[in-house]
């Protein structure tokens, strides 16, 4: 769960024990384009106060004005479409006449909410099932790591920590990497025991540890909504976090450098009793091709890739940066044979 959703569940939690009427508005469903993704959520309090959102602004504005008309008159929970006429589309904002479908369910104190943030902020993974006819919710210890589920009767959703990246080395494109991830909502630590590095570190937003890198992998117990990435060129520490996080279900594991240093790199950590299945989760060397050269253009390649597997999306090896580069040399070759 990101942080903005996790401010919209805390926020309802506040509004309610202060004795406000809440109404909790979640994105269930959506057809073609839609500014924000399923499972975003907005909460709107009686009198037009508003955390969180589920569009660009214009459903949010036609929900304000809803309640604050009729306030959170409804007993219980109920779907509803936006964007279905192109004439809809256009008037709320909707690109390329999409459509996007809401639930809006009145809170209360049983709705579980108070419950249900305590819980995320203790680093739980729970499912929340709402019941579509009485408005009762139920809280559960979740499976999955991400999903929303909607079939006209119940409503699942799945609430967890903030997604964790773990960066071993504290030089220049770490820095740059870190912001942009710190921007992504990443809760980023930085490993480096070399004081050289860690000394000048000033990246807000981040959390550095001068522990050595295995040690580091294992104190943070990693899981499924991890990401690890190797960038201090330096097998003693690069290897030490990466023998270690390939053994975990971190969903991304990648390291910096060439094709031939990471052929060396897996010759390696085969020797450290990796099998297989555990070297082939490496991504190395990370990132897509972009060209990239400098180094905010190959933080920006690594966290492409990295972003492609937290959602999800398989990537063609033409993207990658070994199979790019592979084809270009081919390529070349090719060039350079038929002009002799």
């Amino acid at each position: 769960m990101d942080s903005v959703d996790l401010e919209v569940l805390k926020s309802s939690a506040r509004w309610l024990a202060d004795g406000h009427r809440v109404l909790l508005v979640t994105v269930v469903k959506t057809w073609g384009s839609s500014p924000r993704p399923v499972g975003a959520m907005l909460a709107v309090r009686a009198d037009g106060h508003v955390v969180g959102s589920v569009s660009g602004g214009c459903i949010e504005d036609d929900l304000i004005d809803r309640v604050r008309q009729r306030g959170v008159e409804q007993e219980r929970p109920q779907a509803l479409k936006y964007g279905v006429s192109a004439q809809e589309a256009h008037r709320f904002g909707l690109p390329c006449g999409g459509t996007i479908q809401l639930v809006l369910e009145p809170l209360t104190l049983a709705s579980g909410i108070a419950e249900l943030c305590a819980a995320v902020e203790a680093g739980r993974l729970i499912a929340r099932t709402l019941d579509m006819a009485t408005g009762a919710a139920r809280l559960e210890p979740a499976q999955a790591t991400d999903g929303v589920l909607f079939d006209g009767t119940t409503l699942l959703t799945i609430h967890g920590p903030r997604y964790r990246m773990l960066v071993i080395g504290a030089g220049q494109l770490s820095r740059y990497l870190c912001s942009i991830a710190v921007g992504l909502d990443y809760q980023v630590t930085v490993c480096d025991p070399r004081e050289e590095y860690t000394e000048e570190w000033n990246v807000p937003g981040t959390t550095i540890v001068r522990a050595m890198p295995d040690d580091t992998v294992m104190d943070m117990k990693l899981d499924e909504r991890c990401a690890v990435i190797a960038l201090t060129h330096d097998p003693k520490l690069d290897d030490l976090a990466l023998m270690e996080a390939l053994k975990t279900p971190a969903f991304y594991v990648g390291a910096l450098g060439s094709r031939r240093n990471n052929a060396a790199r897996r010759k390696r950590l085969k020797e450290f009793d990796l099998n297989d299945e555990e070297l082939a989760r490496l991504h190395g060397p990370a990132g897509i091709y972009i060209g990239s050269r400098t180094p905010p253009e190959i933080a920006l390649s690594i966290l492409a890739e990295l972003t492609a597997a937290k959602n999800g999306v398989s990537l063609p090896e033409l993207l990658r940066v070994e199979g790019a580069k592979a084809v270009r040399e081919m390529a070349g070759n090719a060039v350079g044979c038929g002009a002799l």
